[in-house]
């Protein structure tokens, strides 16, 4: 009974989500959300307290933590500016693909809306970019002027900003060209020493 609850619970978010993605919270209705998920509204309710308590499931699933990437953030065998950049295209490939990331980011775009105080996403990962510039700069692989903390409010905004703009300007599948572009002016100011990048060129 356990895991038939947490597959119902699954599903229902999944099915607001591409439903938040596609058509916003405003326009997204309980009864849309049975009629995608093939649950009753009873279910919804259920499992969540209503329309707002999805929203910030959503929100809390990928956009807020990114559990699924937790993995790479942790890998110490890869030097940390590395693990950085491999990190936004893992986080560039989401937003352009994931319909519970893309939802997530909608519904914080439009959080003045929902009547519930959503996750925030970019303190988290502006912690995290910190943490990882701070192990570069012990290491020796970040240059003496960057100070982690700036560089990391700095960073996380203008990636973020940089994702949105290039979706909406030129189209998802642009996102990982814009990337690549943003990086190779970003990187030289970050090193130690000019070096040739090679970067990834996503999936």
């Amino acid at each position: 009974m356990q895991e038939r609850a947490k597959a119902t619970r699954r599903s229902l978010l999944e099915a607001a989500a591409q439903l938040f993605a596609e058509q916003g919270y405003a326009a997204t209705s309980v009864n849309d959300m049975s009629a995608r998920s093939g649950r009753t509204s009873g279910a919804v309710y259920f499992h969540y307290a209503g329309k707002e308590a999805v929203a910030v499931a959503v929100v809390q699933d990928r956009f807020a933590t990114w559990p699924q990437l937790a993995a790479r953030y942790a890998d110490e065998a890869v030097p940390p500016v590395d693990r950085l950049v491999a990190l936004s295209y893992d986080i560039a490939h989401a937003l352009a693909e994931d319909p519970v990331t893309r939802a997530g980011a909608r519904l914080w775009a439009e959080r003045t809306t929902i009547n519930a105080p959503l996750p925030h996403p970019f303190a988290l990962w502006t912690t995290a970019v910190t943490r990882l510039l701070a192990k570069a700069r012990l290491a020796g692989h970040l240059h003496p002027h960057v100070r982690p903390a700036r560089a990391a409010r700095t960073l996380v905004p203008a990636f973020f900003g940089l994702c949105a703009l290039t979706e909406e300007l030129e189209g998802t599948a642009a996102l990982t060209d814009r990337l690549t572009d943003w990086w190779q002016l970003t990187l030289p100011c970050l090193r130690p020493h000019p070096v040739h990048e090679d970067l990834p060129r996503g999936r």
